[in-house]
């Protein structure tokens, strides 16, 4: 079973039980959210380093690595030594958080809002009330402060409110 991603909240990940998996430390999270942010798309390690310190120590790109590496044997636990990792996955210049779109609460209630615009009040209803329910908390939580994370943050609280307009009108129209 897959892991399951949340940044509704405070960052986390779920094994495929539905117990919470152990990130580390802030900045094991700050990694692990800064790729979701990134949807799938490579994050230059340059760019992680720019993302995690406004001071980079001199071992940076090290301790990204390091970062990496418990995040993978957090995520992967079943994943034999020195075989190529599935969804942390390192690709040119940086990593990728290949994670599949069912595995990510955000993206989850991105599709469960999209997908109630074209249902009878009903089913919207329904649909709103599941979604609204994936939230624990403020979206990335730990990382208000954090530039990178921002622009995800508003996002994502803009279309909360939006699902809970929608919530609003499906209950009028029942």
């Amino acid at each position: 079973m897959p892991v399951e991603f949340g940044v509704l909240g405070p960052v986390m990940a779920w094994d495929g039980a539905g117990d919470a998996l152990v990130l580390k430390g802030p900045r094991h999270r700050a990694v692990l959210a800064r790729l979701i942010v990134a949807r799938r798309r490579v994050v230059p390690v340059a760019r992680l380093v720019d993302d995690l310190w406004l001071d980079p120590p001199q071992d940076a790109i090290g301790a990204v690595r390091t970062f990496v590496a418990a995040l993978r044997r957090a995520i992967e636990p079943e994943r034999p030594p020195r075989t190529p990792a599935r969804l942390l996955v390192t690709e040119g210049p940086g990593y990728a958080l290949r994670a599949e779109p069912g595995t990510v609460d955000a993206w989850r209630f991105e599709q469960a809002v999209t997908a109630a615009a074209t249902l009878p009040p009903h089913e919207a209803l329904d649909r709103l009330e599941e979604a609204i329910g994936r939230w624990r908390g403020p979206a990335y939580a730990e990382f208000t402060e954090e530039a990178w994370a921002r622009a995800e943050r508003s996002r994502l609280g803009e279309l909360r409110l939006h699902a809970v307009e929608r919530r609003a009108e499906a209950r009028l129209d029942l």
